[in-house]
């Protein structure tokens, strides 16, 4: 009979930790949220893998490259704590539809909630369109589906 209310217990223990799990459509605690320093370092911990969640930021600055977009959490993206939010011409022509304007225009300034995962990214340095040799690292979050941003 000893076994049954052991496995009550174990059953009751899984159930309150999937009751308390967020679940999608839901936002999710402050608490379960990301920020900028933790990603980056999250990242480096874990170049393969990278760390996926949900990542909270202020959008301090913007740009483009390579036909993506750039939401930065530093003025300057070449910070190594900067968070790159890199939303691909698909989603952005998602979030312009939805903004009624450019993205970079319209998230500028704004604190965002942003889901994926976050992966360290080599930037080599070139001249004259060759290797140097040298390079660093950004982290990025790559962005393929609106849905992925929110304005806080």
């Amino acid at each position: 009979m000893a076994h049954w209310k052991i496995a009550s217990v174990v059953l009751a223990a899984l159930l309150a930790g999937c009751a308390s799990s967020p679940g999608m459509g839901k936002r999710a605690a402050s608490s379960d949220w990301i920020e900028p320093g933790q990603a980056v370092l999250g990242a480096a911990a874990a170049p393969r893998e990278g760390v996926t969640g949900m990542f909270v930021m202020t959008v301090k600055a913007t740009g483009r490259a390579d036909e993506m977009m750039y939401l930065n959490s530093e003025e300057d993206y070449r910070d190594p704590r900067n968070l790159s939010i890199e939303v691909t011409p698909d989603a952005a022509a998602q979030l312009e539809r939805g903004f009624g304007a450019q993205p970079s225009g319209a998230l500028k300034g704004k604190r965002i909630l942003v889901s994926g995962t976050a992966r360290r990214t080599r930037i080599d340095f070139f001249v004259g369109n060759r290797p140097t040799g040298k390079y660093y690292y950004q982290t990025h979050v790559r962005v393929e589906q609106a849905s992925q941003i929110q304005i806080l």
